[in-house]
């Protein structure tokens, strides 16, 4: 069975569940699937990421450390962007990024914990 290439048209050759002829037929129609107008999720999700990421590259000792707020704005942390928030029975609410959270201290102090 002959299958032709999902942009172009062409034939294509391979696997057989190859869907397109080459990689710029794969980009091509990518993009037109995925429209410009996607860009904002896109963008929030890569600030997600980021922030995620730099959480997650503190060691955590028993489940959490501290840190100061120019630590993490210099690694590039933007406090805009968490994923939910946590509120403790005591009023305390603590700011998530998936599993990984922090909880404002004073004096610019964060400290970063994991939950279970």
């Amino acid at each position: 069975m002959e299958r032709a290439c999902l942009e172009c048209g062409n034939k294509v050759i391979g696997r057989i569940d190859k869907k397109f002829c080459n990689d710029q037929c794969r980009n091509t129609y990518n993009n037109k699937v995925n429209p410009a107008n996607k860009n904002l999720i896109r963008n929030i999700n890569n600030k997600l990421r980021k922030n995620y990421r730099i959480l997650d590259s503190y060691t955590l000792k028993d489940g959490k450390t501290k840190t100061t707020r120019m630590r993490l704005i210099d690694k590039g942390f933007d406090f805009d962007f968490i994923t939910n928030l946590y509120t403790t029975k005591k009023g305390t609410t603590y700011y998530f990024l998936y599993d990984l959270g922090y909880l404002p201290l004073d004096n610019d102090f964060y400290m970063i914990v994991k939950r279970e």
